[in-house]
């Protein structure tokens, strides 16, 4: 059960499943997502507005601190297959979410496809912190 009266970032679990297999993300520090829309706007001639926002798919990112080489032979393995001449399928994500009230709300990320927007910075004592960013085509609720 949550611990408070609002959500925080820990009741929010993820599972990546890549085109590949399950992608194990260690030490995510972050999530974010977010809607695409395509505006549309149309002035009547009777002076009235009207406006629509066409769905366009989700992007967003995961922040992680490098705790195994996951990502980055993920990443490998979608290159090579890409250079091979084979078509890289698209992956899955998953998104639990630990509600206030105790139930849990299950978000299914389709057709995603990843870039790995950070690799790391290598620095004497200093963790690795890498970006992974997505993009999906849809977002539904399971």
């Amino acid at each position: 059960m949550t611990s408070s009266a609002f959500s925080v970032g820990r009741d929010c679990q993820l599972v990546v499943m890549g085109p590949f297999g399950r992608i194990d993300l260690t030490h995510v520090t972050g999530f974010e997502s977010h809607q695409l829309t395509t505006p549309i706007r149309i002035d009547r001639i009777d002076g009235t507005q009207l406006g629509a926002e066409l769905p366009k798919g989700w992007e967003g990112s995961f922040e992680l601190e490098r705790g195994s080489s996951a990502v980055d032979d993920f990443i490998a393995k979608t290159e090579a297959a890409y250079r091979s001449g084979s078509v890289v399928p698209t992956g899955t994500l998953y998104q639990y979410v630990q509600e206030v009230d105790g139930s849990t709300s299950t978000y299914q990320y389709n057709g995603v496809v990843f870039k790995l927007a950070q690799a790391g910075t290598w620095r004497g004592d200093q963790s690795v912190k890498q970006k992974l960013d997505y993009f999906a085509t849809t977002r539904v609720r399971v």
